[in-house]
């Protein structure tokens, strides 16, 4: 059937694919039986059915093989393998291990620990909870290995930011909500003025500006507004701040993560990573200005993330550096509009503590 004009074609994340062949390898080898396909929950609340590519039982072991399908998004992992071979373990527990294509974490900055597989915390709490749903009660006299790979994943990883962050041998395991949605601009610049349309007639004059589905989560824990208030602007700040003040909004609150925040910070009013990097070097003479010393500085100006950023910060205790940024957020998107608009910026971290704040206006 012909795809309808305009119409972008969604897909699953790595994580989601890596979750369903986990669950397909488990199942098969509590059965002795090849499983064809299998269905799981999303982050999201929905269910989704993969069908194997490949179910190989071996003496002890069941690997199981998903062809990721990112829809319509130009993702380098599109049409990849993701497989998982499952075994038991005589101790209890829940073992996941990096296998061929797979990257290894080899610096800090990612939220993982160094050395362990690529597998970021949604997906790990997916595979996890997958196997606590099939092994059940088994769980308690013996534990599960999970091997994950991916066929070429090396040479695809090449093709990303990964090697540069410290990641070695292959793809991530990723994703957020189990469902990739293609990046189209036209169509979220679009989205994001319709939504702001429909809170500025709802009545509301204040709204929350996100940088995405986890800072937005975040965002609705710290801020009491009913749902049409929030708008996801994703990377499309300078839009977003026009389409509200063309729109009578008289205050907007932008909650985000150091990352993205850091990007406005340095007046990028687009943040898309692909024109767009994080700039240690600025993030580090900002901290200078806070007060970090010399020995403090140099750590800093090593650092491999924003993230990374951030946790060196609070771990040597420089006072005023988050602030000091979401500062320079707001008189940034001042200056971009040239309208008394207020702003407020709320940076958290990425459990959703507000470790930086500043508003301007008002």
């Amino acid at each position: 059937m012909e795809k309808p004009k305009g119409k972008l074609r969604t897909g699953y994340t790595t994580g989601a694919c890596a979750t369903a062949a986990t669950k397909a390898a488990l199942l098969a080898l509590i059965s002795g039986q090849p499983q064809r396909e299998v269905e799981i929950d999303l982050p999201i609340g929905d269910k989704a059915v993969f069908t194997l590519a490949e179910c190989i039982l071996n003496n002890g072991s069941v690997t199981c093989g998903v062809v990721k399908d990112a829809g319509d998004d130009p993702d380098v992992t599109h049409q990849a393998m993701i497989k998982a071979t499952v075994t038991w373990m005589q101790m209890p527990g829940i073992t996941l291990e990096a296998g061929e294509g797979v990257g290894v974490v080899t610096k800090p900055g990612l939220g993982l620990e160094v050395g362990t597989p690529d597998i970021t915390r949604t997906p790990r709490k997916m595979i996890e909870g997958v196997i606590q749903e099939v092994a059940g009660k088994k769980l308690k006299d013996r534990g599960v290995k999970v091997v994950f790979s991916v066929p070429g994943g090396e040479d695809l990883a090449k093709k990303t930011e990964l090697p540069r962050l410290g990641v070695t041998g292959g793809i991530a395991i990723l994703g957020n909500t189990g469902i990739v949605r293609p990046y189209s601009t036209a169509a979220f610049k679009a989205s994001i003025g319709i939504a702001i349309e429909v809170a500025a007639k709802a009545g509301h004059r204040h709204l929350v500006f996100t940088t995405g589905g986890q800072s937005e989560k975040w965002a609705m824990r710290l801020i009491h507004f009913p749902q049409e208030a929030f708008i996801q602007m994703g990377d499309f700040v300078g839009h977003a701040l026009r389409e509200s003040a063309r729109r009578g909004i008289e205050k907007i609150s932008i909650v985000g993560f150091p990352g993205k925040l850091s990007k406005i910070a340095m007046g990028k009013m687009q943040t898309h990573a692909a024109g767009s990097d994080v700039d240690i070097g600025f993030l580090a003479d900002t901290a200078v200005t806070c007060g970090a010393s010399g020995e403090i500085e140099a750590k800093l100006r090593a650092a491999t993330t924003a993230r990374h950023f951030m946790e060196l910060v609070l771990q040597e205790r420089v006072q005023g550096v988050f602030d000091a940024l979401c500062e320079k957020v707001c008189a940034h998107c001042r200056a971009h509009l040239k309208h008394p608009l207020t702003i407020e910026t709320l940076m958290t971290d990425f459990e959703g503590k507000v470790i930086g704040r500043y508003a301007i206006g008002g």
